[in-house]
C-alpha cells in the first residue's frame, strides 16, 4: 500500500482492485448520506470502470484511509487534468457515512491539495458545488477555496437532470 501523502488522521493512496469488496461495502451504507449530491459506483463493473478511468494523466484518484486501521474513509479525485499553459484539475470528493463530519475529508483535501500544487505542477483546483450542499460548501471554505461564480444547468447528476452549481477555485499560490 503506498502512502502518498500522510496527515495526522487520514492518508491517501491510489485504490487497486482488491479494494472493491470494502469500498462497495462503504458505499452501500452510504448512498442515502450521499444522494443527492453524488452518486458513487455501486457494483463491482462501476468500481472497475472507476478504477481504468483513473490514469493519472487527465484523472488521477485517492483512497482517503484512516491512519490507524487503514479502513477506506472517502474518495478525492483530480479529474479532466489540463497541462500546458492552464495546469489545472477538477477536484471532486465523497465522504462514507460512517466517517463524516470528524474532519477527515478537510485534512485530505489539504494533502490532496499539497499533491496536485507540489508533485503536480498544478496552478489551479476547481470545485463545482450545487447550492444547497452547505456542508461541501463549508469544506471548500475551510480549504481556503474561494467563490468565482455561479452555473446555471452545470451538470447532469445522475441521470435526473441538469444541476446549478457553484464554482469555487484555488490556486496555488492562493494564502492558506
Amino acid at each position: 500500500m503506498d502512502r502518498l501523502r500522510k496527515g495526522a488522521h487520514v492518508f491517501l493512496r491510489r485504490p487497486v482492485a482488491a479494494d472493491e469488496d470494502e469500498f462497495l461495502a462503504l458505499m452501500r451504507r452510504s448512498l442515502e448520506f450521499l444522494a443527492p449530491w453524488i452518486y458513487p459506483p455501486s457494483d463491482g463493473e462501476a468500481f472497475r470502470d472507476y478504477l481504468r478511468g483513473r490514469d493519472g494523466e487527465r484523472d488521477d484518484g485517492f483512497f482517503l484511509c484512516l491512519n490507524d486501521t487503514g479502513e477506506i474513509a472517502g474518495v478525492i479525485n483530480l479529474n479532466a487534468i489540463v497541462r500546458r499553459w492552464f495546469q489545472s484539475a477538477y477536484l471532486g470528493y465523497y465522504m462514507g457515512a460512517p466517517f463524516a463530519g470528524r474532519g477527515f475529508m478537510t485534512e485530505g483535501i489539504g494533502l490532496v491539495m499539497s499533491f496536485a500544487f507540489g508533485d503536480l505542477g498544478l496552478h489551479r483546483l476547481e470545485a463545482n458545488i450545487q447550492p444547497g450542499n452547505a456542508a461541501s460548501i463549508a469544506l471548500v471554505r475551510r480549504c481556503g477555496f474561494r467563490k468565482e461564480g455561479y452555473s446555471p444547468r452545470y451538470l447532469n447528476v445522475n441521470g435526473e437532470g441538469w444541476k446549478d452549481h457553484e464554482r469555487w477555485a484555488r490556486l496555488a499560490d492562493d494564502e492558506a
